[in-house]
């Protein structure tokens, strides 16, 4: 792991790691580290992400369900937060997507955009009536390895989680299930989603279906600020051209529950592309 450009990710994506791997977790181990370069050698997963893998749809079941498992398996662990990790809290979440304001719509004006953090600050606590967890915050498909060697939730590799944070449990299930870079059968989604509710029988359905839009609108508002910012300051424009059209129909899919009415109206009103 090269991180001597991002020096500060080396304490958290070791602290995590070591984390994950305490409570039976497939964490890379960590062989060996020189902290002042930047530089970690890592346990070798292998080249099987589950992002190559998919590439034979045969597996998309197969695949999702695993990655779903790690999370109730995570999410049922009362310890599963390590001590004092920051909170991905809802003024957090609003200064994350101001990214797109910044990028998608640089032409409105400084009361449009007040409406556009008051829209969001009526909802985005809201998204926080679920239990937290620990939050990986990137964990998608191809943050994911398969290890077909181990057992159970084990046979899933994890990589990229020095962004830790606490937050709801509904965040990674939603970037795993709506991945902006591949589609994924609303039919898989509905399955999984109802896979997880059952791991939790307590869970208010109600708060978690409203959690679930919210934070998906959320990180794909986010997402689409991201890609914009490639494509117009780094002149990055695959992402723009291969994935956001995907990212604007998820986006727009979740603001169709009647919470994110304010939010919808907003994007109606003042989003656009060019």
């Amino acid at each position: 792991m090269d991180a001597s450009q991002v020096p500060d990710s080396i304490a958290p994506f070791i602290r995590i790691a070591t984390h994950l791997r305490r409570l039976g977790f497939s964490a890379p181990e960590i062989l060996a580290r020189d902290l002042e370069s930047g530089l970690l050698l890592l346990e070798d997963f292998g080249d099987d992400t589950f992002a190559t893998l998919l590439a034979d749809p045969e597996r998309n079941e197969e695949l999702f369900t695993l990655g779903t498992d790690v999370l109730i398996a995570l999410h049922r662990l009362p310890q599963a937060i390590p001590e004092n990790l920051r909170a991905y809290h809802p003024e957090k979440m609003l200064e994350d997507i101001e990214l797109y304001v910044q990028w998608r719509t640089p032409h409105i004006t400084a009361l449009e955009k007040e409406d556009f953090r008051a829209a969001w600050r009526t909802v985005l606590p809201l998204a926080h009536q679920v239990p937290e967890s620990l939050l990986l915050r990137d964990y998608h498909v191809a943050n994911l390895m398969l290890l077909p060697t181990r057992n159970g939730i084990q046979k899933a590799g994890l990589l990229d989680f020095q962004d830790a944070y606490r937050g709801p449990v509904t965040y990674d299930l939603i970037s795993l299930l709506q991945d902006a870079r591949r589609d994924v059968s609303p039919v898989l989604q509905e399955k999984l989603l109802a896979r997880y509710l059952a791991a939790f029988p307590e869970l208010d359905r109600h708060a978690f279906e409203t959690s679930v839009a919210i934070l998906a609108a959320q990180r794909h508002t986010r997402v689409l600020g991201i890609f914009e910012r490639l494509a117009r300051h780094e002149g990055k424009l695959d992402y723009r051209r291969l994935h956001s059209p995907r990212v604007e129909r998820l986006l727009y899919q979740a603001l169709q529950h009647p919470i994110l009415a304010e939010v919808k109206l907003w994007m109606e009103r003042h989003a656009r592309t060019d």
